[in-house]
């Protein structure tokens, strides 16, 4: 079996590219409530405070980087105030500039935070549940994840009876083109944004089944876009075979995916299929988790899993 070692996760903060290839970032309720909120009663003393939480917000759900002036407009605030409080959370580490010194995008620092409460939110009694049923259903092994900066993150695993032997904990990074998750995520990105990340990717050959042709590719991720379901036939480990369904937010996009791997011995990739309904049962309950309590994000976890 290919025993690839598998990236860990920066998970601690740094002060020091992804997810702004998820397609359709927030809509304008989002920027019409930062407005809102930036301009209401605030507790004495935590005016700068909530326009710093705020400015975060309107960067981390635009897709492009935003300029002082942008921010300001946006916001309802003065462009002296705007910028002095960017230039606090730039200093701090929270944004970094653009090569051209006037916009702003989010900082390792703050992917790293925004990770770490995706790690722990998803292993709350009510998410991590889903991921057990999943394996009580199914005998197999259930993941959860994300992509990040070009890169499958898996948020949280629950292992079957009988484990594969392999090491994914929280944080683990592996690739997009060979992976069930990774795979499913690039599908659902619009043709700008794939052309985008394929520029990028290196579409490394991990087995002999693994895409690495990028018309191969694309043509692979036109038939999960259609199907809604990805499968990973051992290209990125010998001997594993995966199925993955999108987990989507109330406005369709995909947020997350949920995943059983399984031995090529035990399972075979026709075979795999057949575990389809019972991850898009968890997948919609994974849904209603993050997302049905007020109809949009459930406790701004749809801008967090807008990571970069």
């Amino acid at each position: 079996m290919n025993t690839t070692p598998v990236r860990k996760s920066r998970r601690k903060a740094k002060a020091s590219p992804g997810n702004a290839y998820a397609p359709g970032k927030q809509s304008a309720h989002a920027s019409a409530s930062s407005k809102d909120a930036a301009t209401e009663d605030v507790p004495a003393g935590a005016g700068s405070i909530f326009k710093a939480l705020h400015i975060l917000e309107r960067i981390v759900e635009t897709p492009t980087p935003v300029s002082v002036a942008e921010l300001a407009t946006t916001l309802g605030l003065s462009k002296p105030t705007t910028h002095r409080i960017a230039t606090f959370l730039e200093e701090f580490g929270f944004l970094e500039r653009e090569p051209d010194g006037r916009r702003f995008i989010e900082s390792q620092r703050l992917v790293d935070l925004s990770l770490n409460v995706l790690f722990a939110a998803a292993q709350r009694p009510n998410r991590h549940g889903i991921l057990e049923w999943v394996v009580e259903q199914t005998g197999e092994t259930c993941n959860l994840g994300i992509m990040d900066h070009g890169e499958l993150v898996y948020l949280d695993r629950v292992e079957a009876e009988w484990p594969l032997g392999l090491r994914f904990e929280p944080g683990s990074r592996v690739p997009l083109h060979c992976t069930a998750i990774g795979k499913l995520f690039l599908s659902m990105q619009s043709d700008e944004n794939l052309e985008a990340l394929l520029k990028t990717l290196r579409l490394t050959k991990y087995t002999d089944t693994t895409k690495t042709d990028p018309a191969t590719l694309r043509s692979s991720l036109s038939e999960i876009r259609k199907a809604g379901v990805s499968i990973d036939n051992q290209e990125f480990m010998s001997g594993v075979v995966c199925i993955a369904v999108p987990v989507l937010d109330p406005a369709g996009r995909i947020r997350a995916g949920l995943a059983i791997s399984a031995p090529e011995a035990r399972v075979s990739a026709t075979r795999v299929l057949e575990y389809a309904p019972v991850l898009r049962a968890a997948a919609a309950r994974m849904q209603a988790a993050m997302f049905a309590r007020t109809g949009e994000d459930d406790a701004g976890m749809g801008e967090l899993l807008q990571i970069r």
